[in-house]
């Protein structure tokens, strides 16, 4: 069970971390290079970015990430009072809360509305820029916070 324990550490500690990098990339420049364009431009980028990510490699490492740190936060239970279950229960917790299910709950109905708002639709562009990128900083503290809290686990093995 330790060994499985540990690659499960190592696995959602550096997808967190590459989620969150992606994340970041997507707070710190892109979205603020799309919400310079012309918003007929930006709307249709955002769609293609959303499009094509759903069949790009990022997929299973945001589901593989997911269902390790679900299965952390279960086994930090199990082992409650055993060096690192708290901060493995953390982890498991912060990343699934503030990444998967801030992800579900806000930033695909964005998307979704996004895609079927057209293509001259300035003020959806405008809230859209301003929601999705909100929730994403949550996204994006929430991966890293995961992986510090992953890597602080390990430590204690």
């Amino acid at each position: 069970m330790q060994a499985i324990i540990t690659f499960l550490l190592w696995f959602s500690a550096l997808g967190c971390g590459l989620v969150a990098g992606l994340y970041f990339a997507f707070s710190s420049f892109i979205m603020a290079a799309l919400g310079r364009i012309d918003h007929i431009h930006g709307i249709a980028a955002m769609n293609a970015i959303n499009s094509t990510i759903l069949n790009s490699l990022f997929m299973p490492l945001f589901f593989g990430t997911t269902i390790a740190s679900t299965a952390l936060a279960i086994l930090a239970v199990f082992r409650w009072g055993q060096p690192g279950a708290s901060v493995m229960l953390a982890g498991g917790l912060v990343y699934v809360l503030g990444m998967f299910v801030v992800t579900v709950i806000c930033n695909v109905p964005l998307n979704n509305e996004l895609a079927t708002a057209g293509r001259g639709v300035a003020d959806v562009w405008a809230r859209y820029l301003k929601d999705w990128t909100y929730w994403n900083h949550v996204r994006t503290c929430a991966s890293a916070i995961a992986a510090a809290l992953f890597v602080a686990a390990l430590a204690w093995k």
